[in-house]
């Protein structure tokens, strides 16, 4: 069995802004002006949909060299859903997604039969993706021929 990978991220913040090294990366994650932030990077909530689409691919491509399958892009659109008043304090609404769509639209070769066990494997793999579904986020893929 492999050794577990470990990852590590450090940083400051100033009021809303964090800026943040992930090995020799600087991120930034921020909120805009009007909840108190200077808009510098993205927020918090739409980072982690970004997280979910860089992992969607990564995962898609390793298990595409698995499967060779004929994988060049997968474009996303990945939108979440949540009730502010539970990051508001609000105890009886939970404060995560409610729902998280993912839309990708893959350019391929391939048929959509493959495509679909293409998304299969990668949902089934993909740590951030698998890590919603275990918090019990409502998830709905749709994973087209571009």
């Amino acid at each position: 069995m492999a050794e577990k990978m470990t990852f590590n991220v450090t940083g400051t913040t100033e009021k809303m802004k964090a800026n943040l090294k992930s090995n020799q990366h600087t991120i930034i994650i921020d909120e805009p002006p009007n909840m108190g932030g200077s808009d510098e990077g993205p927020d918090p909530i739409s980072n982690m949909l970004a997280s979910l689409a860089g992992c969607e691919n990564v995962i898609a491509n390793m298990v595409a060299k698995e499967m060779k399958f004929d994988l060049e892009s997968i474009e996303f659109d990945i939108r979440g859903e949540l009730d502010p008043r539970g990051l508001m304090g609000n105890a009886s609404v939970r404060p995560f997604f409610e729902k998280v769509q993912v839309d990708a639209k893959v350019s391929t070769s391939e048929s959509q039969d493959r495509i679909d066990e293409l998304k299969e494997k990668t949902d089934a793999r993909c740590p951030v993706f698998t890590t919603l579904k275990a918090a019990g986020v409502e998830l709905e893929a749709n994973w087209v021929k571009a």
